[in-house]
């Protein structure tokens, strides 16, 4: 018998135009310390079947029919208290969002605590020692003093790590990871993933994988499943379906892997798939819109960072000497230049973001120096000089669940910045918004809707749709592909990279998806600890890195070139 028996499992949506059906009479397995890895595009059902085995479904979902089996047990018709005992103690819940899936008005330490004395019945002493030793296993540095801090002190990757953390707490017999690995850089997400196997093998847990990372499916998984729609399109060993998968959409999402062992000029979309009707739109942007401002075609420095220095108190005291601080950038210099992609990789808590932030204004710096389009940004006494140029210095954020206001239809979010900067007429507003929607593949009907609405990548459209609104000259792009599929990611960068071509766009790249800087940049920063650790031109830094914690991110790297070359030599892109 197997661990956990998922029969012909329908959930539905129920909304004033009808029904919709997320997840169609779907069955599935999982055997004691088997990694099932689910993949699909976003809206395909992946996260709405985790949450459907543990009662988690946002209403007013709800399940319609199938059932549900662990260790023999129905759970699937369990409410109240009894679903409760089954969350954490025996299934744990690794969510998508690290954000939302913790209390900002508490620290680590409560969280975690919390959760174990109830899983498990131990001492508040002995919580916190497994608390400390779970932090440490997940790569959480300093785990005693970042055990007191509350969520907003940490980056997204660190988060991520947490939410892993109190997940295994529970010493749980099936792990459902909702792309546990999304926020994380390689050397991190390498060490997530040798602990679920580590605790697959030698604790018999099992889990079920869900992620669009199929670089990690590859590596990790023992048998992967595919869904399209809802629907359960394949399913087998993960070696037969990758390597030699039977349906279309499955080829497609093979196809569109980033390749890590090359560059190539565009990423492949497979034409015949029934999704891409609601693809992306060529665009002539010479005509367009977005192509009507000033272009920019020399090779001058857009961007000059000179000696960027930021910290954060991370213990504060009444004397000065006993405060401890971390130093998130450490005298951070580099230069981006009119139309370049420049990346920078690194992993989580290595000042990436922070850096994105004190560029876009969200983050005053210690010291150093911000100049953009020739006029420097911090501490200057010309605050309209220093508007004017930020509105063509836009931000497309790492989480697209926190980056959208709730309360306002998609329309309006995309609206707001072109009305804000009076960039058009108020008549011409709604179409330029239906415009961009189309454009990055939602289709301008979808602008009525609500975000709650809309998957994780969908939502991350949007946000690319809003940052687009005013035109810009550089786009700061903080892991814009994180929440995306690969097939969507493809069409995603495509556009980008289309945008760059005709409009002269400069990127800021930040991601710790290294085939996908590959792709995307010109040039590559390193960074570590708040310090830039090696800069090169990108397949300078590929083939022959210098520094030898950028051989260490490569070597851990997810190896799929071989297999995605052999499809791609087949598919009809």
């Amino acid at each position: 018998m197997s661990l956990l028996e998922i029969e012909n499992l329908t959930i539905e949506f129920p909304n004033r135009h009808g029904t919709e059906v997320a997840v169609d009479k779907v069955s599935l397995s999982v055997n004691a310390g088997e990694i099932l890895g689910l993949v699909g595009e976003s809206g395909a059902g992946k996260s709405t079947i985790g949450n459907g085995i543990v009662q988690l479904l946002s209403k007013p979902g709800r399940v319609a029919a199938g059932k549900v089996t662990l260790n023999g047990e129905v759970i699937s018709g369990l409410q109240g208290e009894s679903i409760r005992k089954i969350r954490g103690s025996k299934i744990g819940f690794i969510f998508q969002d690290p954000m939302t899936s913790l209390n900002p008005l508490f620290t680590i330490e409560n969280q975690m605590v919390e959760t174990i004395i109830n899983c498990l019945g131990v001492s508040y002493k002995e919580a916190l020692e497994r608390s400390i030793e779970l932090l440490t296993k997940v790569g959480i540095p300093e785990p005693e003093v970042r055990i007191k801090q509350y969520p907003h002190q940490f980056s997204g990757g660190m988060r991520q790590r947490v939410v892993i953390a109190i997940a295994l707490s529970g010493e749980p017999d099936l792990i459902i990871a909702d792309e546990p690995t999304t926020a994380l850089d390689v050397s991190v997400q390498d060490q997530i993933l040798k602990l679920i196997q580590d605790l697959c093998t030698d604790l018999q847990v099992g889990c079920i994988l869900v992620t669009h990372d199929m670089g990690v499916i590859a590596n990790v998984t023992n048998r992967v499943a595919v869904l399209y729609r809802g629907k359960l399109v394949e399913i087998g060993e993960t070696k037969d379906v990758l390597g030699n998968p039977q349906h279309p959409y499955t080829q497609s999402l093979i196809s569109a892997v980033p390749l890590a062992g090359k560059k190539v000029d565009r990423f492949p979309l497979v034409e015949t798939i029934e999704s891409i009707e609601s693809g992306l739109k060529s665009i002539d942007v010479t005509t367009h819109w977005l192509g009507q401002s000033s272009q920019h075609h020399n090779t001058d420095d857009l961007l000059i960072i000179k000696d960027l220095n930021l910290s954060f108190l991370t213990q504060d005291a009444f004397f000065k000497k006993n405060r401890k601080r971390l130093q998130a950038t450490d005298n951070v210099s580099f230069s981006v230049k009119q139309g370049e992609s420049f990346g920078l990789v690194g992993e989580s808590g290595s000042g990436k973001s922070t850096i994105a932030r004190m560029i876009a204004g969200l983050q005053q710096p210690d010291s150093g120096s911000i100049v953009y389009d020739g006029v420097e940004l911090i501490n200057n006494p010309d605050k309209e000089k220093v508007k004017s140029v930020r509105q063509r210095l836009q931000m497309i954020f790492q989480n697209p669940y926190s980056s959208l206001n709730s309360r306002m239809k998609i329309k309006d979010i995309i609206a707001e910045p072109i009305l804000y900067h009076h960039l058009a007429k108020t008549n011409e507003v709604e179409g330029i918004v239906g415009d961009l929607l189309d454009h990055v593949g939602l289709g301008r009907k979808s602008g009525v809707k609500y975000p709650h609405e809309f998957s994780g990548g969908q939502r991350q459209r949007i946000s690319i749709a809003r940052a687009l609104a005013t035109r810009p000259r550089l786009l700061i792009c903080d892991e814009p592909t994180s929440a995306l599929d690969v097939s969507v990611q493809a069409q995603i960068l495509n556009l980008l990279k289309d945008l760059q071509d005709e409009l002269g766009l400069t990127m800021l790249f930040i991601s710790h998806d290294l085939p996908v800087i590959r792709q995307m940049c010109d040039r590559v920063a390193i960074m570590r600890q708040g310090k830039i650790l090696e800069l090169q031109q990108t397949e300078d830094l590929f083939e022959h890195p210098k520094d030898k914690y950028t051989r260490e991110l490569l070597d851990l790297m997810p190896r799929f070139d071989d297999l995605t070359h052999d499809l791609n030599a087949n598919s009809h892109v």
